[in-house]
């Protein structure tokens, strides 16, 4: 059963800084900040929210579809997709920008500051969801805000129910976009934050919207994730990672679990307990797009 992955692909330069940015950041200095932090490891990733989703997912014995655009520099990015056995139908190429950059420093206490070049992916709708996909589900993920709307209208004019994922791209969207997105979702997945801004915009309490959909998922990194189903919320535990080394892709590992579980039917718990284990399986070595199975998902 493929599942169809509209988002970014993005190469991630990362990069460690060993201290912590609340030391090097004063408060009373905010309107004149002017930073430099040394950052002594650097390495170049693949990336991108469709990317990681699609890896994460094809690990588990999934079929993902990735649908998103790469630049005139893509092609490496292209060949790595094909290599791992992903298929690449529905990835378009612009050839006059680069393919999305995102620039990640994390501290030592795990914080990021991220700088974000969109490039190709502001072209993302130009590709076109119709009902001949093959898909049975799907994940909106950040992308261009054009492509996330369209989109997820296409979704439904489809008859392919999907998560709606906004992620970084939830301030993209007014109060009257986000309730729309609610509407055309079956599922929505946020992290903790991002529920509390989708909450401020749409005016309805994370109760309210988990009646809308057939699920709402709150992840909460370290503590788990909430999971609400009609208004009840129910707390799934994290795993623990056997080590903490790099938070990058962390939530992108979890929704290839998601939607892995949701694929094969599974109660909205039980997708959540393997999201968390691929969450800890990822945080524990470097790049969104490195970590291997230590188990099997059924």
């Amino acid at each position: 059963m493929a599942a169809l992955i509209c988002g970014s692909l993005a190469f991630d330069s990362i990069m460690t800084f060993e201290g912590r940015f609340a030391e090097q950041i004063l408060p009373e200095q905010l309107h004149i900040l002017n930073v430099s932090f040394l950052v002594p490891t650097l390495r170049r990733d693949f990336g991108g929210c469709a990317g990681n989703i699609a890896y994460s997912l094809k690990l588990l014995g999934g079929d993902p579809q990735p649908m998103a655009m790469l630049g005139a520099d893509g092609g490496e990015y292209l060949a790595r997709l094909r290599q791992l056995g992903i298929d690449t139908r529905f990835v378009g190429k612009v050839d006059d920008t680069y393919t999305a950059q995102a620039m990640i420093m994390t501290d030592r206490d795990n914080n990021q500051i991220t700088a974000f070049h969109p490039g190709a992916m502001m072209q993302a709708h130009l590709n076109r969801i119709n009902g001949d996909a093959g898909a049975r589900i799907g994940i909106i993920a950040p992308d261009g805000r054009d492509a996330m709307l369209q989109h997820a209208a296409q979704f439904v004019q489809a008859g392919i129910p999907f998560v709606f994922d906004p992620g970084q791209g939830l301030p993209m969207f007014d109060g009257d976009d986000l309730r729309r997105f609610i509407d055309q979702a079956s599922w929505i997945a946020v992290n903790d934050y991002e529920g509390k801004l989708l909450c401020d915009r749409t005016g309805w309490t994370l109760e309210q919207v988990s009646r809308q959909v057939r699920g709402l998922i709150v992840t909460l990194g370290a503590e788990g994730c909430e999971v609400w189903e009609q208004g009840a919320k129910t707390l799934v535990p994290a795993v623990k990672p056997a080590q903490v080394v790099d938070p990058t892709g962390c939530g992108d590992a979890w929704r290839g679990g998601l939607l892995y579980g949701l694929e094969k039917g599974w109660p909205l718990v039980r997708c959540a307990e393997l999201g968390n284990r691929l969450g800890a399986l990822k945080i524990a070595q470097r790049g969104p797009q490195n970590y291997q199975l230590d188990f099997k998902p059924d």
